[in-house]
């Protein structure tokens, strides 16, 4: 379906084009919905779309050695798919699946290109938000090489904290707008379901953590990153 211009202007990506070039490609951009579990592409299918998340979210994930790996989680305002643009022929290096009922947007390779003839501007912050990714998936080897799973998992809900918490008070509970089950977590840290349900437990026993309807709150953020570079 046809996308509205207030639609496309929620998403970060957007905010700063010309409004002429703006308009040129309003016409090119699709809402597409998916119910929560879909396969938007799968790893080695050839690419030729980029995708903008209106609502929901999306996770990205590779198979190593029939064990489900999760590289990556995005959510509203995020965009993904964009690495199989660059070239014609080159094809998707991980499969993205919806973590829940998703709104996207999309783009065709053709018309993105059209974004960066006219405004080099973007190309500098695609490279830059990907070299970006790239740094956090080399420490994401590193993490699963070197740290524990509880570790794992502290650095995580971290990083969440950082997200959502924003410049609030250190020591005031964050709570994560993410609906996650077990399993879910367990392929993000790259471990199995019954080990992370166990830390997740210790963590609610030590009150570091509370979780309500499949979210984790996180009681204390100082606590957790105390015990982030104990355990590091």
């Amino acid at each position: 379906m046809p996308i509205t211009a207030t639609k496309l202007r929620t998403i970060p990506f957007f905010k700063g084009i010309d409004p002429a070039l703006f308009d040129r490609v309003l016409p090119y951009v699709q809402e597409k919905v998916y119910r929560k579990g879909a396969i938007i592409f799968l790893e080695g299918s050839e690419g030729d779309e980029i995708y903008f998340i209106l609502s929901g979210s999306v996770s990205i994930h590779t198979i190593n050695k029939s064990k489900k790996v999760v590289l990556a989680f995005f959510h509203e305002g995020d965009y993904f798919g964009e690495m199989a643009l660059i070239k014609p022929g080159l094809v998707r290096s991980a499969t993205a699946e919806t973590a829940s009922q998703t709104r996207l947007l999309s783009l065709r390779r053709s018309h993105f290109q059209l974004l960066f003839e006219n405004d080099r501007n973007l190309l500098h912050y695609l490279v830059e938000d990907t070299m970006n990714r790239l740094r956090k998936a080399n420490q994401q080897i590193y993490d699963l090489t070197f740290l524990s799973v509880r570790s794992r998992i502290i650095k995580r809900l971290a990083t969440w904290c950082e997200e959502y918490g924003g410049a609030s008070d250190p020591a005031a509970p964050v709570r994560i707008p993410i609906k996650l089950t077990h399993q879910q977590l367990a392929d993000m840290v790259g471990a199995v379901r019954e080990t992370v349900s166990k830390v997740l437990q210790d963590m609610q026993d030590e009150d570091l953590i509370q979780i309500q309807q499949k979210m984790i709150q996180v009681n204390d953020r100082t606590r957790l990153e105390k015990l982030l570079d104990h355990d590091i």
